[in-house]
């Protein structure tokens, strides 16, 4: 077998099973608040920017809107927020967090830190924010065209 080719060699196994990981680790955490980790995800941005077009939700989560429409229509039908059309741009919908959607946000401001807790994750912010900064890098890289 050719070196490069074992599952153990690559990045992107590494990567995905990181991922699945971290997902997985989440899950009891936010069990508790009836949130799935897309969701969680959906709320960060809401709670960062209350009002935010469905469209700029979608490019900040890296979502298209057949993954993101079902998601915000579940945060919807939990009374976590409200999507409505906006007053200058009718082909435009905004979506606003409930008093409910608000309040969670104090219920979920815990999570990170019982995360590093739970999982014996050293509280060395500069190495987690240079893994945080190394993986955003390797993400604008890989979404680059070819060549470019």
């Amino acid at each position: 077998m050719k070196p490069q080719l074992r599952l153990d060699a690559q990045l992107c196994f590494a990567l995905y099973a990181a991922s699945r990981a971290m997902t997985q680790a989440y899950q009891p955490l936010l069990a508790p608040l009836g949130l799935t980790y897309p969701q969680y995800l959906a709320m960060l941005v809401l709670w960062e920017c209350d009002g935010i077009s469905v469209k700029a939700m979608g490019e900040r989560l890296q979502l298209d809107s057949g993954t993101l429409t079902p998601l915000l229509k579940r945060l919807e039908a939990a009374g976590l927020l409200q999507r409505r059309r906006s007053s200058e741009d009718e082909r435009s919908v905004l979506l606003h967090l409930t008093a409910a959607g608000a309040a969670l946000e104090e219920l979920a401001a815990s999570i990170p830190a019982t995360l590093l807790c739970r999982h014996g994750g050293s509280d060395d912010g500069d190495q987690r924010a240079q893994l945080r900064d190394t993986l955003q890098l390797l993400t604008r890289r890989l979404q680059r065209p070819p060549g470019s």
